[in-house]
C-alpha cells in the first residue's frame, strides 16, 4: 500500500451499540471487530455527527495501567477522562478507543519496557532494547470507523503530529488541533519530555503564533 494512498474500509467490521451513561453524559459505544486480529475496538459517540462542522475527536489508544490503574506513570488515563469531559460539555464528538496497548507493543511487553525504564532506558529505549518500533501503532482502521459515522472531517484532540499525519492520509481533514495537556507530574515528567524530544509530541501550550502558522 503506499503512503498517501487510502486504506481499505473493510478493515473491521461494525457489530453493535448501546446507551453508556458516564459521569459526564450519556454516551452511545459502538462495538468494532478487527477482521486481521480479531480485536475489539470501541466508538463513543454523542450528538449529530453526521452533519454540521467538525466534531470535536479523540483517538485513544488502550492503556491499561493508566485508564483502567490509575497509573501516574503516563498521561493516558487523564487524557481519556479530559477528552469525554471536552465531549460532554459540546454536547457533541466521538472517542475511538484502540486496542494498541503500550504503543503497539501490547501489555506484557508494556511491563517489560516499564522494567526496562526503571534501569535506565527511556521510554523509546525501552521499545527499542525489546525489539519494537518506538511507536508500533496503525490508525488505517480508524477510516472505516469513522466512515460509519459519516465523518469526514475532525476537530482531534491530541498532541502527536503522528496522528495528524496518519488521518492526512487516510483522507480525513483535521480541521483543527486541540491540545490535550494534562497531568504532568513527578512520575512522567521524563516520559513526557521523552515523547516531545524523541517522537516529536507537541507538549506546550498552543500560542496564538502556533494558532496562525497552523491556519
Amino acid at each position: 500500500m503506499q503512503d498517501n494512498a487510502p486504506a481499505p474500509s473493510n478493515l473491521v467490521d461494525y457489530v453493535t451499540s448501546c446507551s453508556l451513561p458516564t459521569p459526564w453524559a450519556q454516551f452511545t459505544l459502538h462495538a468494532f471487530v478487527e477482521h486481521a486480529t480479531g480485536k475489539e475496538h470501541l466508538a463513543m459517540t454523542l450528538g449529530d455527527l453526521a452533519t454540521g462542522d467538525a466534531p470535536l475527536a479523540r483517538i485513544h489508544s488502550e492503556c491499561l495501567t493508566g485508564d483502567v490503574m490509575f497509573s501516574q506513570r503516563c498521561d493516558c488515563g487523564a487524557q481519556l477522562e479530559s477528552a469525554l469531559r471536552r465531549i460532554a460539555d459540546e454536547g457533541r464528538g466521538i472517542l475511538l478507543y484502540l486496542r494498541q496497548e503500550g504503543r503497539g507493543i501490547g501489555l506484557v511487553n508494556k511491563i517489560r519496557a516499564y522494567r526496562l525504564q526503571e534501569a535506565g532506558a527511556d521510554t523509546v529505549e525501552a521499545n527499542l532494547q525489546l525489539g519494537f518500533h518506538a511507536d508500533a501503532r496503525n490508525y488505517e482502521l480508524v477510516l472505516p470507523m469513522l466512515e460509519q459515522f459519516g465523518i469526514e472531517s475532525v476537530r482531534l484532540m491530541t498532541n502527536n503530529p503522528r496522528k495528524i499525519d496518519a488521518l492526512g492520509k487516510l483522507g480525513i481533514k483535521v480541521a483543527e488541533r486541540v491540545p490535550l495537556l494534562v497531568n504532568r507530574n513527578v512520575y512522567n515528567d521524563n516520559y513526557l519530555n521523552t515523547k516531545q524530544a524523541k517522537l516529536g509530541h507537541m507538549m506546550n501550550p498552543v500560542t496564538e503564533a502556533a494558532l496562525d502558522s497552523e491556519a
